[in-house]
């Protein structure tokens, strides 16, 4: 890998004796890969963490190691592909069950993933990407997690800003950056630097923090982070936050192998040694840059709860399901999911999702998904979604068919399968090793296949 001249010249300035190791870890040392393991499944991915080369020291279920993309471990969520640096981005944001959170720059899912775990899939997560393309990676990858209470949404944080004034209690800005810190992982993003990249996306990036702290409640946490070196991105945009708004730093608790803030890159202000700083030459991972905030202020709760209340009247006349939709899903429900309780049903075309307590008007918004995709009505019938399968504890539902692995590759290539003594006629979960892998409808002996022909293989 040949990394630009300006960039080689930049860092030997600003890392002086540490360059040559810093250079010399971009160049030559190995990527890290890593995973986690989902603690919303009902057991642990014991063959995938078999496999593993061992455990992340900083998080708790991190792991080293590569995840094979065809894996009953990873098809069905209970395991995402994610770096080790990249994996405590999550940590540090450390959300609580029942908070409403923000992740504003979200594609592809890896720390929406882990921020929706650590809430334990209790309260409101808002996942955000301006670009609808990654936006529908980013859906597919929370499905497939089991995220309940998610709503994807597809727009600009300029436009987010005036549907959730002062809402969130939490926001993760994982800004768009130059991406230094992927040059070993991903050498193509090399061709994109040049000597005034970083200040560009510094320009981006302040824009985006603008509107995140409107969306923000006083009291309430904003993480920022990148995955680049570049000062201008980094302990600048830190120090521009403290000059312009009234926020306190949060110090972060640094390990063996990870550096502090470096006040000499920006202000000088000793504030900045709080945020933490990954080197590749120092950490087993990849560049990343973390800062945390918390807004000073008072809540102002009244207008919050009036204007919620006038908005979530016309959200049910114009988004709730027909009776006879309604019907649908009550006779689904009953018979295969009696314990299941939504939290707002609401139709989207002909798709039913479960739109979560707390999401405030969703009709001025673009959305992915407004919540759990529960299914589609098709016809006088109602067709359950991949999504719901792979948010269900196979222990909660009344109708499973459980299959071996071989009958499992058969199901995600997209044939039917035969069930011996075979119950009564239905839609059915297919499971296998506890893993919800999707529905089927049982005919007479045959298991007719609904896994998405998409993701078959």
């Amino acid at each position: 890998m040949q990394l630009p001249t300006a960039f080689i010249e930049k860092y030997q300035r600003l890392l002086k004796e540490e360059a040559p190791a810093f250079l010399a870890a971009l160049t030559s040392g190995t990527v890290q890969s890593g995973f986690r393991a989902n603690p919303l499944k009902p057991g642990q991915p014991t063959a995938t963490i078999e496999a593993a080369a061992g455990q992340s020291p900083y998080v708790t279920n991190g792991y080293l190691g590569k995840v094979d993309g065809h894996s009953l471990d990873h098809v069905t969520g209970w395991v995402y592909s994610q770096e080790p640096s990249a994996m405590l981005v999550g940590e540090f944001a450390d959300p609580q069950p029942g908070e409403r959170v923000l992740d504003l720059c979200a594609a592809p899912g890896g720390k929406s993933t882990h921020l929706i775990a650590k809430m334990n899939d209790e309260g409101l997560l808002v996942a955000n990407e301006i670009f609808k393309n990654r936006a529908q990676v980013l859906a597919e990858n929370l499905e497939r997690w089991g995220a309940k209470h998610v709503v994807v949404a597809n727009e600009s944080p300029d436009q987010l800003e005036k549907q959730f004034p002062a809402f969130f209690d939490r926001i993760l800005v994982d800004a768009p950056c130059s991406g230094e810190g992927m040059f070993r992982k991903e050498p193509a993003g090399i061709e994109y630097w040049n000597e005034d990249y970083p200040a560009e996306c510094a320009n981006r990036q302040r824009h985006i923090l603008t509107s995140a702290l409107k969306m923000l409640k006083p009291g309430g946490t904003l993480v920022y982070s990148t995955c680049t070196f570049a000062p201008e991105e980094d302990e600048q945009m830190a120090a521009w936050l403290l000059n312009n708004y009234d926020l306190t730093m949060v110090e972060l608790e640094k390990a063996p192998g990870m550096d502090a803030g470096r006040p000499e890159w920006a202000d000088g202000n000793p504030e900045l040694t709080k945020a933490l700083r990954l080197f590749p030459h120092h950490f087993k991972g990849e560049g990343h840059f973390i800062a945390k905030f918390v807004k000073n202020g008072e809540e102002s709760v009244l207008p919050t709860k009036k204007n919620k209340k006038k908005k979530g009247r016309g959200q049910r006349s114009k988004f709730a399901p027909t009776k006879e939709q309604q019907a649908l899903w009550q006779d689904f429900q009953t018979k295969v999911l009696p314990n299941y309780e939504a939290g707002q049903l609401v139709v989207f075309g002909d798709y039913l999702y479960d739109l979560p307590v707390g999401m405030p008007a969703i009709d001025q918004m673009s959305l992915i998904r407004p919540g759990l995709q529960l299914g589609v009505f098709k016809k006088n019938r109602f067709e359950p979604a991949l999504a719901l399968a792979l948010a269900t504890k196979p222990a909660t539902c009344t109708q499973v068919v459980e299959v071996d692995e071989p009958a499992w590759r058969t199901y995600v290539h997209g044939d039917t399968l035969t069930i011996q003594d075979a119950p009564k006629n239905g839609w059915y979960l297919v499971e296998c090793d506890q893993h919800a892998a999707g529905w089927g409808k049982l005919v007479n002996g045959t298991l007719k296949n609904l896994f998405p022909k998409g993701l078959r293989f």
